[in-house]
């Protein structure tokens, strides 16, 4: 880390959540070297980054978003603009019509609620393309919780279940299996899916091929991927929609904690105003270890600490992380990659204040975007 944006960190005031944009410009250039060699669009899903301060600069590449619900679909109306295209395990009758009015596709995950909106769909003034979700029932994540083909998934129509009779008025497929991962993985989905499914595929105008590419990864085989997407257009003439979330901030995002207090349990255990349940909760759910800035594992370095969140959640532990100097009350620690699925998923869990958002700026500035307040605690219930 270079020592100008080393100094931007440590002046923020913590727990903060901090974007820089010049890699997030980095990050683009290589869906745009994808789209312009392929002619494939891409969108940015909301699920796994949704901070609208960035917005502009991802607009610059991007095609448009993808959305999970009303809210999130109304959000990219008002913020990015562009494509919105929407894709949720069901929707509720009070919130369709709102959806079909700022919405440019929207994908079912089943045939009976295709069938359901028919009357909504046919009524409509709004002239909308309209997909449905495939389950190959292919797994390439390891981690259940995250792997939509999954022995009795919700998430998507399997074969067994396909209505090839219902299929007029439906424009595209939307297919997902990945979770982070790479061409290969997505190629092995694709064979799977092309077997199942490919005899439809002539059929239809779009095909999504869902999110969980790490396209901007270093190891990721990016030549390989175009390759994945060109046998797909030119065979069935249709156009391939990626929908990034994680690859489009990776290594952008940074997380800053301060020490408050260090006490002993058979080893040093440092606490820190933030928590892993509340802010960073992947760090749980994934499991996932974030790297600190100089810090290595436990025992790697002279001075090692069980890092714990602020709450009273006797699981709210970070990990186990390693220092050169011993840690003091006060110091700051800086998170890495800490832009994805973390100011989506974060709560106020234990009345904890939400974490500040600052953004680092293409001309080097640190920008606070926002800070939250009691009010966002209390505004949250009644």
């Amino acid at each position: 880390m270079n020592t100008a944006l080393h100094d931007s960190l440590k002046r923020v005031e913590s727990p903060a959540y901090v974007l820089d944009e010049r890699q997030i410009k980095q990050n683009l250039s290589v869906f745009k070297r994808v789209m312009d060699d392929t002619g494939a669009k891409a969108i940015l899903a909301l699920k796994a980054f949704s901070s609208f301060s960035v917005f502009p600069i991802m607009r610059t590449v991007l095609t448009g978003t993808t959305s999970s619900s009303l809210h999130e679909a109304q959000l990219a109306h008002e913020e990015f603009g562009k494509d919105i295209h929407v894709y949720s395990p069901a929707y509720k009758d009070s919130e369709f019509e709102d959806i079909q009015r700022i919405a440019h596709s929207i994908t079912f995950n089943s045939f009976s609620q295709w069938q359901h909106f028919q009357g909504k769909i046919k009524q409509s003034p709004h002239k909308l393309s309209y997909g449905i979700r495939l389950n190959p029932e292919h797994s390439e994540t390891k981690v259940a919780m995250y792997d939509p083909c999954q022995p009795f998934s919700r998430l998507g129509v399997t074969l067994d279940e396909f209505r090839p009779e219902l299929l007029d008025g439906i424009s595209g497929f939307h297919i997902h299996t990945l979770c982070g991962q790479s061409a290969e993985a997505l190629e092995r989905t694709l064979v799977v899916a092309e077997e199942k499914f490919g005899a439809y595929f002539h059929t239809i105008q779009w095909l999504n091929i869902g999110g969980g590419h790490m396209i901007t990864r270093p190891d990721y085989n990016v030549d390989k991927l175009i390759d994945i997407i060109k046998y797909f257009q030119t065979k069935y003439k249709l156009q391939l929609i990626l929908e990034p979330g994680e690859s489009v901030v990776l290594k952008s995002g940074y997380f800053v904690a301060s020490v408050v207090d260090i006490i002993r349990n058979k080893k040093n255990i440092a606490i820190l105003d933030t928590s892993a349940h509340a802010h960073m909760p992947d760090v749980i759910e994934m499991p996932y270890r974030p790297t600190i800035v100089g810090a290595g594992p436990a025992n790697e370095l002279p001075y090692s600490y069980r890092l714990g969140g602020i709450t009273c959640l006797s699981g709210d532990v970070i990990g186990e992380y390693s220092f050169e100097q011993a840690l003091q009350v006060g110091d700051k620690l800086i998170f890495e990659d800490m832009a994805q699925y973390t100011m989506v998923k974060n709560t106020t869990f234990n009345g904890l204040r939400l974490p500040h958002i600052y953004v680092i700026r293409e001309n080097e500035s640190l920008e606070l975007v926002k800070s939250f307040s009691y009010h966002d605690f209390k505004s949250r219930l009644s």
